[in-house]
């Protein structure tokens, strides 16, 4: 399997969506139009244009999708601007699927969740909370809390109010970091929001955002009663190679791409404070 990760397939992009000014999300495909591969929810992929270079992006979608792997895209450099410029039909190299995964059929089944994302951290939370969804007997009730800078800034907007926000025994929380003309929702930030919300300490949590997000957040849930152990996080933004061999997602005795890009807040604990 780890021989089969290093080796890229040929994709093809067959639809380009636009969520947000500076975000996209890419529909992909083999080149025989079929699914690229199998994955778990909270893996992720390297995506590479020849010349250009490559990157390590979570899949979007939900394995239970059967024809497509989707990934959204934040436009923030070479490789991304050189995505954002790409029309569909035009092909791509894939390797992966790569980490751990969330686990959905360990310790998330049969419990409650909440899903906490800020920005562009809902991308990697959107393939967990599908495949929830899709499997909606295996988990208990769900809560998201969402926000970003702006109303045009929420990443699958137009899913979350069509599908979401109407999905039985589940709760949306929506934010905005400031007032804006048109939006009548919640305004201030996420950290803050989960406090107003007033979680259950009982449910598992998980994280995902800028790092000074996660870093009030994580305190807050931790006010609420919620201990480390239940609550989890994703570090795929530190996985280079994919594989454990460039060594450059080493932190202390853990490697990002192989031990995780999962991990609950416990086991991050033990690692050195340079995560």
């Amino acid at each position: 399997m780890e021989q089969e990760a290093l080796i890229p397939k040929l994709g093809v992009v067959t639809e380009i969506r636009r969520e947000t000014p500076d975000v996209k999300t890419f529909r992909v495909v083999g080149v025989d139009g079929k699914k690229m591969f199998e994955h778990i929810p909270g893996q992720c992929a390297m995506l590479s244009i020849p010349g250009v270079g490559e990157g390590m992006f979570s899949i979007t979608s939900s394995p239970t999708v059967e024809d497509y792997q989707e990934f959204s895209i934040k436009k923030c450099g070479c490789l991304t601007s050189w995505l954002h410029a790409m029309e569909p039909g035009q092909q791509i190299c894939v390797r992966g699927p790569y980490g751990n995964g969330f686990p959905v059929e360990g310790e998330f089944r049969g419990k409650n969740l909440v899903f906490i994302a800020g920005g562009i951290g809902l991308a990697p939370l959107h393939s967990v909370i599908n495949y929830c969804l899709a499997h909606r007997e295996n988990y208990g009730h769900i809560n998201v809390v969402y926000g970003s800078r702006s109303k045009d800034d929420l990443v699958d907007y137009q899913e979350i109010l069509d599908s979401w926000q109407n999905a039985p025994d589940m709760d949306v929380f929506l934010t905005i970091d400031r007032e804006q003309e048109g939006w009548d929702g919640h305004v201030g930030f996420v950290p803050n929001y989960v406090q107003e919300v007033g979680l259950d300490p009982t449910e598992t949590a998980v994280i995902c955002g800028p790092p000074v997000m996660i870093h009030f957040t994580l305190e807050g849930l931790k006010n609420l009663g919620f201990q480390e152990p239940q609550i989890f996080t994703t570090m795929e933004m530190r996985m280079k190679c994919g594989v454990g061999k460039c060594g450059r997602c080493n932190i202390g005795d853990k490697y990002v791409c192989k031990d995780g890009p999962v991990f609950s807040f416990d086991k991050l604990g033990e690692l050195p404070p340079e995560y």
